[in-house]
């Protein structure tokens, strides 16, 4: 069988265990309009996190700064880490790439937590919405020229797609989909960060207008284990994603990823500039 595409955009080659330096390349199959999609980048973050030998527990919060565009070709990792205590460790994660005059310049950073989990009490406040299956929502077949990635996941919007007018006349930023990678992929940590980032920008919705804009930062929330991941294997994910503030150059963010069985898998935040 052929590696997929994903895997392959994570592959990373660990040159020194004694520091943690990883290296990579950018994979034009996660390609976005002027840079590779950030959340591969956010996924290729936390892998490093998750092949250093002395990496303790599991994924429950990863950040990811975007500091600087990044390029097409090789790119540097450097996963510290920082504090490691009985049952949480703190990481630090820099990605580097030659620079103009050759020497190598940060363009992403990012801070981890993991932590062995125990069972304990748990309950969710944020029960999954009511929508149709996967398989009663048709599959988005199209997108914009140059942006790659789409190609690699698996959408079924069920409401509040990207504008087919764009006359100023948005009155939400809420969006409810079916998705999943493509091909078909078992979830895991870092392919749950990437789709934690799946959703088009909330801006374009709320004004129905295609301005530019940019990630500044990320933020997601793992709430689950490898066992219940484990559980979920290959299915779609329905995730809803919300703007709550648009204001000033910037606006934000908030989605929720649950499974089909209805388990809530991960959180995001995050903020964006936009462009008049």
């Amino acid at each position: 069988m052929s590696t997929h595409p994903l895997d392959q955009a994570l592959a990373l080659a660990h040159s020194d265990l004694r520091t943690g330096l990883f290296t990579g390349a950018a994979s034009a199959d996660y390609w976005n309009m002027v840079g590779p999609f950030g959340g591969t980048t956010a996924a290729v973050m936390l892998q490093a996190v998750l092949e250093h030998p002395e990496l303790l527990g599991a994924p429950v919060s990863l950040t990811v700064n975007f500091a600087a565009a990044m390029e097409a070709g090789p790119f540097e990792l450097l996963a510290v880490p920082v504090r490691t205590n009985r049952s949480t460790q703190h990481w630090t994660v820099q990605m580097s790439q030659a620079g103009a005059d050759g020497k190598p310049q940060v363009v992403t950073t990012a801070t981890a937590v993991t932590a062995l989990r125990r069972e304990t009490w748990g309950a969710s406040d944020l029960p999954m919405p009511q929508v149709p299956p996967p398989v009663d929502v048709e599959r988005l077949d199209t997108g914009p020229a140059g942006v790659a990635w789409l190609k690699c996941y698996e959408m079924r919007l069920i409401s509040g797609g990207v504008p087919t007018r764009w006359d100023g006349g948005g009155d939400h930023s809420e969006t409810r989909m079916w998705l999943r990678d493509a091909p078909p992929r078992a979830l895991d940590f870092a392919s749950l960060a990437a789709l934690s980032d799946c959703f088009f920008p909330r801006i374009w919705l709320r004004r129905a207008k295609p301005v530019p804009f940019g990630t500044v930062s990320i933020t997601t929330y793992f709430h689950v284990d490898a066992a219940q991941l484990a559980e979920v294997g290959s299915g779609h994910l329905l995730g809803r994603a919300t703007g709550q503030q648009f204001s000033n150059g910037y606006f934000d963010q908030a989605a929720q990823l649950w499974s089909q069985a209805g388990r809530l898998l991960a959180t995001s935040n995050q903020i964006v500039y936009f462009k008049e």
